[in-house]
């Protein structure tokens, strides 16, 4: 028995449970190559004497390093200002809660190319990871193809989708809901302000936009980039506004860039939803504090963040996971603001 002064160790777990140390060992690291009694009799000494096995050690014997990384190939201030990114973090984190499972938070100094992240996730130093709000020139769908670190991507990779495993929300249906709730409201001059064309959620926004004007027989010339933040909103909302006046709604494809955009509007002289309605997307706290509350659609982080973790500790221990794609549906949620 171990005194007050001395963790208890790991000859001593071997002796209170009646087994060679090497036993003792295997059982508590992963009970490779134990027998259900052995097993039993070390839980119950681990248990009775209070021992906490040392990292370092067990890692040698499981060749893991009992940690993963979140990967954010953008600035560190966009974790700080992005509500996606920030629910995705807390989203992990709390995933990760029930387990001994360390997060290491991997994010893109400014100006800096995702080649270090590349590296790093090479290198060994993480037993997985949880990649999302990947660029399309990042190189980190090729990474993961040429590397056997388990990986999960919340959202859609540009290539090799039947080889990357992924969860996503359905970006083109959430846009062609978005516009067609302002098409049923009576708009006919509809303009965009799209995410990133380097990222797949911008992409499938774009496209489910075009998708329900050209249902309607209505034009999809009105398109101005944006960022996913709300300066990159407002910026857009500027040049829509100078090259197409005669604008009567707009679908932000983020509520961030939707804010930048009605104060834009505000400046300018228009009310919302008066002379323009405005439909965001992402309704992950800043619709209802605009003013307007704004016409968004909903866009499940939490669950897709849960389900992306689920699959990576599957992949992890070598369970099976399917190559299939998870896919959550887009739904929208009524402000007033439309």
């Amino acid at each position: 028995m171990s005194t007050l002064s001395s963790a208890p160790t790991l000859d001593e777990v071997a002796q209170t449970a009646g087994v060679s140390r090497s036993t003792a060992s295997r059982a508590i690291n992963g009970g490779l190559r134990v027998s259900p009694e052995a097993q039993a009799a070390v839980d119950a000494a681990v248990a009775q004497l209070g021992y906490t096995p040392n990292r370092a050690a067990r890692s040698l014997v499981t060749r893991r390093t009992d940690s993963i990384a979140l990967v954010v190939p953008e600035p560190d201030e966009r974790i700080l200002t992005d509500p996606f990114l920030s629910g995705t973090l807390r989203g992990v984190s709390a995933a990760l809660a029930p387990t001994d499972l360390q997060l290491v938070l991997l994010i893109a100094r400014p100006d800096e190319h995702a080649g270090r992240i590349v590296r790093y996730l090479r290198s060994g130093h993480v037993d997985g990871a949880i990649i999302t709000s990947h660029h399309r020139e990042d190189d980190l769908e090729g990474a993961v193809l040429a590397s056997p670190l388990p990986a999960v991507f919340v959202g859609r990779p540009f290539t090799a989708m039947e080889d990357l495993v992924y969860v996503d929300v359905d970006n083109v249906e959430g846009g062609r809901i978005a516009t067609q709730r302002l098409i049923d409201g009576g708009y006919r001059r509809i303009a965009t302000i799209s995410g990133p064309q380097d990222m797949t959620a911008g992409v499938d926004r774009l496209t489910g936009w075009r998708m329900a004007l050209r249902a309607a027989g209505l034009p999809d010339d009105a398109v101005a980039a944006g960022d996913f933040a709300a300066a990159g909103g407002a910026a857009a909302m500027e040049e829509l506004l100078d090259r197409h006046p005669d604008i009567d709604a707009v679908f932000a494809a983020s509520d961030l860039m939707a804010e930048g955009a009605l104060r834009v509007l505000r400046a300018r002289g228009k009310s919302v939803p008066g002379d323009v309605a405005v439909v965001g997307f992402d309704n992950l706290g800043v619709a209802a504090t605009m003013s307007p509350a704004l016409t968004t659609v909903q866009n499940p982080v939490v669950e897709m963040v849960k389900a992306a973790t689920g699959m990576l500790l599957d992949l992890i221990a070598g369970r099976p996971v399917s190559r299939s794609p998870r896919v959550f549906s887009p739904e929208l949620i009524r402000g007033a603001s439309d």
